[in-house]
Parts: structure tokens; sequence; C-alpha cells
């Protein structure tokens, strides 16, 4: 599948619940919600069948996403058959950390959820991680849970999964202090760490003076501590990430600048297909098609693959999120 603009469709982020353990303020800033109902959410069986012929059509990376992924039962079981559809050749997982660490309800008792996405065939694993500080960390997400993401981290190593990404958002008057403590933390790990802009998602208000964070600014601080980054243009990944090197260590950070890179969506390969079945050609643009109703009535796999095509005729050049956007949806909704 090619879009308008040249960009080969080949990535596919498939969120499977709306809901979550955690109440990230940029995300699901409220404590009490109306999830969606049980009838209301793609079946298993559906999103199997919805990403066999999305592979057919060229997609070959998916990335299973939520809410938090790992609250929805039986999540290990759906990544075992992603993984054996034909022409899909890297599936990843986003989380929150903190399940990694438990018990697969599914699975034996003596082994970890990371355990079991690995052997299910997870090859990368993005873990969201804004602070190191536990009273940053609560304030941020809600939740006092950051000794259970450390414990996913540590148990996620152990499985030996072969990538796994820090992604930090930048909040200004919540984390703009801890951004060295976070690269030292990643470097002693091995790790790969991403800075991410607020995008207004959820939320018009992140993009105020007093709570947004700007790459270039977040640059510039891990300067003050590092020295001068070194661009590396040669180093890329999967995402829209601009990639530098610490000066004096062999480590690399990301910066993702949704917000004040221009450039940002000129390598987009992206669909999502959120846990209500709607099908979105892009985070930053209101266009959902209605892919459930159309599964529900009955559609042939050739009328879903035409689908696919539509929806990808209609992606946008780059997002709305610098042209007054107003959010519909909360990110949960949507997929992270």
């Amino acid at each position: 599948m090619e879009d308008r603009y040249g960009h080969q469709i080949s990535y596919l982020r498939l969120s499977i619940t709306d809901r979550c353990n955690e109440r990230c303020r940029y995300c699901l800033p409220q404590e009490t919600q109306e999830w969606l109902p049980r009838e209301g959410v793609l079946t298993y069986e559906e999103i199997i069948r919805i990403t066999r012929i999305g592979a057919s059509l060229g997609v070959k990376k998916l990335r299973v996403t939520g809410g938090e992924p790992l609250v929805r039962r039986g999540v290990t079981g759906l990544i075992r058959s992603l993984h054996a559809i034909p022409g899909i050749n890297d599936i990843g997982l986003s989380t929150n950390g903190t399940l990694l660490a438990s018990p697969d309800p599914d699975g034996p008792p003596d082994a970890t959820m990371a355990q079991q996405l690995a052997h299910a065939g997870v090859r990368t694993i993005n873990v969201s991680l804004d602070t190191l500080a536990p009273a940053a960390y609560a304030l941020a997400t809600g939740r006092d849970f950051l000794p259970k993401v450390l414990a996913g981290l540590d148990a996620a190593q152990s499985a030996g999964i072969a990538s796994i990404k820090l992604n930090c958002v930048l909040m200004r008057g919540t984390n703009e202090d801890c951004l060295p403590e976070l690269v030292d933390f990643a470097h002693q790990r091995h790790l790969l760490l991403r800075f991410i802009e607020l995008m207004p998602v959820s939320r018009t208000e992140v993009l105020r003076d007093d709570t947004f964070l700007s790459t270039m600014e977040a640059r510039r601080r891990l300067e003050a501590r590092f020295g001068p980054l070194t661009p590396r243009p040669d180093f890329r990944t999967n995402g829209p990430a601009s990639y530098y090197e610490i000066p004096g260590r062999r480590q690399l950070i990301g910066l993702i600048g949704a917000m004040t890179n221009l450039h940002f969506c000129e390598s987009c390969n992206k669909l999502r297909l959120t846990c209500d079945g709607k099908l979105r050609p892009c985070l930053g643009s209101h266009l959902e098609f209605d892919l459930l109703t159309v599964l529900r009535a009955g559609a042939t796999d050739a009328e879903i693959a035409d689908f696919f095509r539509h929806v990808v005729e209609r992606k946008p050049k780059e997002h709305d999120f610098r042209d007054g956007y107003i959010p519909q949806r909360h990110m949960t909704a949507i997929g992270g």
C-alpha cells in the first residue's frame, strides 16, 4: 500500500484495550473512566483476521498497544497468533512496564509476563518511564508504581527481549530536572532512551507554557550536563526519532519532536487500529474509519482489503497538532 505522498505503509499499530492501570496526565487525565463495553471492542479473532488481510497488502511490522495491553487477558496467545501470520516479521509491544514482572494469568505460574511475551514472538518492548523520582512518577501517572516498572525492566532484560526502549514524555514542571538521571540510567542498563514532546491528543492544556517542554530545550539541558551531542542521522529505528550520541560514551538517545520538528511526518509508514475497530491513518488527525461495523456486517476479505486501501488513500500529508487541534478521544481509546 502506498499513500498519495509516496509512503509505503508497512506498520500497523494495534490497540487491544482502552483500559489502563495508570492515569497519566497526558493520556488518561481523569481518575474515573467510562470504559468501552466488551461488545464494543474487537475480539482477538477479529484482530487476527484484520492483521492477516493487512499483511497481504504489505504490513510487516506490528506494535500491540493499549491503554495498557497487558491488562487484557490472553494477550500472549494473541501475539503467538499474530506472529504466525505470513508476512509479519516484527512484533513490538508498548507498555507502562508495571506488569512485565508479574506472572501471565494464562501461563505457567513461575514464568513472568516478559518471558511469555518473548516466547510468543515479541521482539521489541517500549516502556514508558518519565522519571526515576518516585514523587514525580506518582504525580505524572497517578500511581506509585515506579518499583513495578523497574522490576518489569529487569524481567524484560532477563527474558532476552531483543530491543527494549525507554520512552520519556517531556513535561515542564514535572521531569525537566530528571533528564540527565534518565540518560545515566539508560546507559547503565544498555537501553535506548527517547525523549518525546507532549502532543494535544487527550488535552489541549499540555501545550501551555507551564507544561510544554520542547526537545530543543531538552537537548540544551542534556548538553549542559554531558557536553555537545553529536547528531547520528545514520542511525534509524522504525519511528520518527532523531538520534544523538552522548559524548565520551557509546550511548545514543532519541528526540521525538512532533510539535517542533516540521519534517516529523515525512517518513510516516503507519496505520492505527483502535480497540473499538476504527482504522486511523494518522494519530494527529480526527480522520478515522469504522472497520468494526463493516467487519461485523459480513464483509469479505476482499472488501476489507479495499477498506484498507480507502483509508491509505486518505492519509494526510502531516498531522494537525499545530493547527488548533481539539482532542475528541483520550489517547487510551486511540492506542499508545
